[in-house]
């Protein structure tokens, strides 16, 4: 399973929950609120982005169960939580697609730590 020793696996699985502040739940219902409109609502197992949906796989997995596929997806999230995380987490004008994205992968910036 991809290149990570054993500690940097940890370090990585860290970081992953420490920025994805959801619970499993509250993402499932992020992706299916996020993708219903006045026309259809997705089957749940196909609600959101399938990014979205591979973070809330990740969260019902044990550390040894991980593939080399959801380290990829767990270094992605990092790496884009951490880029967009802003110093001010008040909501302003224009803030609403950059927190839904976010949310998206399972980070809510307006959450408290």
């Amino acid at each position: 399973m991809d290149d990570l020793t054993e500690p940097e696996l940890e370090t990585l699985w860290d970081a992953f929950h420490r920025v994805v502040n959801m619970t499993s739940q509250e993402l499932a219902t992020w992706l299916r609120t996020s993708d219903a409109d006045e026309d259809a609502e997705p089957l749940p197992e196909h609600a959101g982005t399938e990014a979205g949906r591979h973070v809330l796989s990740i969260l019902s997995k044990r550390r040894t169960d991980l593939t080399d596929a959801d380290i990829a997806v767990m270094r992605q999230v990092v790496d884009t939580v951490t880029a967009q995380r802003r110093e001010d987490l008040e909501p302003t004008a224009g803030d609403q697609a950059w927190r839904y994205r976010l949310m998206r992968l399972g980070h809510d910036p307006l959450k408290p730590a």
